[in-house]
């Protein structure tokens, strides 16, 4: 991440879209200052439409075909939430996301696309593959692909336009020595209306060329589970279903009350901002410049997309606004299943494998531009000519000077109280201390961390879990927590909305367990830091697990997945695939109440949590000077992402200090593998490490799955050798 200064404004974007990734790029390399900007997608990877068909094709891998946004997010000093917007409330300027609830915003952009049509046939969104959203579509086809027995399979593809012609050519190249049925049914006497006569001639001999069934006036009236009914009286058996019809638009931008047009499609000026919100802009297939109304293809977006940046870099400093006039024709090339296409502009068209490589040319160049990512400078970008100099502020204070405002701290918690009135004091009671009312035995804990992703919901979560850990390793139960909240230094707006998004991310993990947030401090600094003193209470009842007392011959049971530390410290370079980045964070956001539930269930002799020491580390705090280890490196479960990142140097930097001080006590091979390092690597909010006597761990483990938690034994206490120092890891 970037150094900025304070943030003073937050400019969001929601959608991952061709003109918000180019709107990425540019604000990157020229952005104005004090405004912090947040991604909001549904999904790490973005697909980039104009190679989807060589994606289904087989011609390109998943990588090369879609955009990494959190690797661009972070190169480009962007808080980037996975997340889905459900609704919007322009006036409050606040939206609403199915996992963080509330994201308020000072400048708002919309780039989602569009969606298949299919709600105005019936059973077409029950039972169809739509072809958005892309992920959907690919996971099912590669199922699909997969298949061995294709021979019979009656694949019916619902369209007419450019899509659906394209998805057609490119299933029927790919399964094409499987021989399945496939037909594309077309509801219009025509397909690819809008092209000229010689593309849809050329289209029409390669779809009979590759075995595709062209049926067109053949307009679909109802969908059942294997039986599309048309308009006319006949009908069509199929056992997969895609769907590719006329796009429409995602229901919430007309009920937020947006300015839309009459198929529910924002209303925009040419500035590319909704005519009656200005903070409010869209560009992509969402939105719709009235003045020059245009089909719904991925080139304009494309083209809107550095004046988009412009506009947004302006109206936050307040200079004018560029108009964006769309071309009124633009290069259109189709892919034709294998490496062929056709092209057509002006109404003149061409065909051969010639054109494929013109357009595959064009595409992996815009690819690029996400793919080689150049060097910024730390601190930032340069000023942009319309750019104001922030006047001169005072340098921020220290001590009890740097606290969060009262005013954003009590407008916080009282809307907290609201969503969360089990867990948190009445109006007034919150405080810094707080008596603890319970007749059980207390055990309490302390742990924090720094920011590992911008995100402080998602950190708010993982933080909770990660001081909840040495809770659950101890067999209590959680009681309370006080928090202890650094936010980065930023405007009083962003401070609140910051605060909320930290607090309601802890609070949602707090009430999986039960855990009362009965207060704490909350302060400003450089960065994101977040800590929880948490209490438990021991049921009547029941023992506390301890983390010595293993005994020789016991199995070592391990819950949730090594090599966090690494792929994180590869995140921060920008170095690793952004899929492995949201595994291990989704990992880190895991509780451990289930496994220590089965630890004290099927009687663990030690119990604790992977952190920071990483596995040998806290491997070694169980085990007593008359024990050693022996573990199987090969059952060690890894993240995936972590040993590639080690085995191209990428390490946390609490790595080799892990692996020094342990190099004395534990023996490693000359040649050990790099599933080695594993053990020195520091984990946040890893799993649980369990030492089960005799069979007991075999059941354990089966306990866990059966519950949904991952485990794995990966080795086994021994008694040390006779006259050893120290004890001793040793590998079978």
């Amino acid at each position: 991440m970037l150094a900025r200064e304070p943030a003073q404004q937050d400019l969001v974007l929601v959608g991952g879209g061709h003109s918000h990734v180019l709107v990425l790029r540019q604000l990157a390399m020229a952005r104005p200052s004090g405004l912090r900007i947040t991604l909001i997608s549904p999904a790490v990877f973005t697909p980039y439409s104009g190679m989807l068909p060589g994606l289904l094709a087989g011609h390109y891998g998943f990588e090369e075909t879609h955009i990494d946004l959190r690797r661009l997010c972070q190169w480009a000093g962007v808080r980037f939430l996975v997340d889905t917007v459900e609704s919007l409330d322009p006036r409050a300027r606040r939206l609403h996301c199915r996992a963080r609830k509330q994201v308020g915003y000072d400048v708002l952009s919309i780039d989602i696309g569009s969606e298949p049509e299919l709600d105005s046939v019936p059973g077409a969104r029950e039972f169809s593959i739509p072809v958005k959203p892309v992920a959907g579509l690919w996971n099912r086809w590669e199922s699909l692909a997969r298949d061995d027995d294709l021979a019979s399979r009656r694949i019916a593809i619902v369209g007419g336009g450019a899509g659906s012609v394209e998805i057609a050519l490119a299933v029927a190249h790919r399964l094409g020595e499987q021989k399945p049925a496939i037909a594309l049914y077309c509801g219009g006497q025509q397909i690819l209306a809008g092209y000229t006569r010689g593309v849809q001639r050329a289209v029409e001999r390669q779809l009979e060329t590759l075995g595709v069934s062209l049926l067109c006036g053949h307009r679909v009236s109802e969908v059942t589970s294997t039986r599309l009914q048309f308009d006319s009286a006949d009908a069509a058996h199929y056992d997969t279903l895609i769907w590719c019809t006329g796009a429409a638009a995602a229901p919430w931008i007309k009920q937020s009350g947006l300015p839309v047009d009459e198929r529910g499609f924002m209303r925009i000026e040419d500035s590319l901002q909704s005519t009656e919100f200005p903070n409010v802009f869209g560009a992509g297939d969402i939105a719709t410049q009235y003045r020059h109304p245009r089909p719904k293809a991925g080139v304009y977006a494309v083209r809107q997309g550095p004046v988009l940046a412009d506009n947004l870099g302006s109206f936050v400093t307040g200079a004018p606004l560029r108009n964006h006039k769309p071309q009124t024709g633009f290069l259109s090339m189709l892919a034709l299943g294998p490496k062929l296409a056709v092209a057509q502009r002006n109404g003149l068209s061409v065909r051969g494998a010639w054109v494929w490589r013109w357009k595959d040319r064009i595409d992996r160049e815009f690819m690029q531009r996400f793919s080689n990512l150049p060097t910024l400078e730390m601190g930032g970008s340069e000023k942009t000519q319309n750019s104001r100099d922030p006047s001169p502020q005072q340098a921020p204070c220290g001590g009890c000077g740097a606290k969060v405002s009262g005013d954003a701290l009590h407008a916080v918690l009282g809307e907290l109280r609201e969503l969360y009135p089990e867990l948190m004091p009445e109006a007034g009671a919150l405080d810094d201390a707080a008596p603890l009312e319970t007749t059980l035995s207390v055990v309490q804990s302390l742990d924090a961390i720094r920011g590992l992703v911008d995100d402080p919901w998602r950190m708010g979560r993982i933080a909770a879990q990660h001081a909840l850990s040495d809770l659950y390793a101890s067999g209590a139960q959680p009681h309370s927590a006080l928090a202890l909240v650094t936010l980065p230094f930023a405007a009083p707006s962003l401070l609140h909305r910051d605060l909320r998004f930290v607090l309601e991310g802890a609070l949602s993990v707090f009430e999986e367990s039960g855990c009362r947030l009965n207060g704490g401090h909350s302060m400003q600094g450089p960065e994101l830091q977040l800590g929880f003193a948490v209490n438990g209470v021991l049921q009547v009842g029941c023992s506390a697990l301890h983390k010595r007392g293993a005994g020789a011959g016991d199995q070592l049971l391990i819950s949730k997945k090594l090599g966090s530390g690494a792929i994180c410290a590869a995140h921060m370079q920008g170095l690793i695939d952004g899929r492995h980045v949201e595994d291990a964070l989704m990992s880190m956001e895991q509780s451990n109440a289930i496994a220590a539930a089965v630890a004290r269930d099927f009687n663990a002799t030690a119990v604790t949590d992977i952190t920071g020491f990483g596995l040998a580390g806290h491997l070694l705090e169980m085990l007593d000077e008359t024990l050693c280890a022996e573990l199987c490196l090969d059952q060690l479960p890894v993240m995936p992402g972590a040993l590639q990142a080690m085995a191209e140097g990428v390490f946390s930097t609490l790595h080799e200090p892990n692996r020094q001080a342990l190099a004395e006590r534990w023996l490693l091979p000359a040649q050990s593998p790099l599933q080695a390092q594993l053990l020195f690597d520091p984990q946040t909010s890893g799993g649980l490490l369990m030492a089960f006597p005799g069979t007991q761990a075999q059941a354990a483990r089966r306990a866990l799955q059966d519950r949904g938690v991952e485990s794995t034994i990966i080795g086994t206490v021994k008694e040390a050798v006779s006259g050893a120092a120290t004890p001793v890891l040793s590998f079978s």
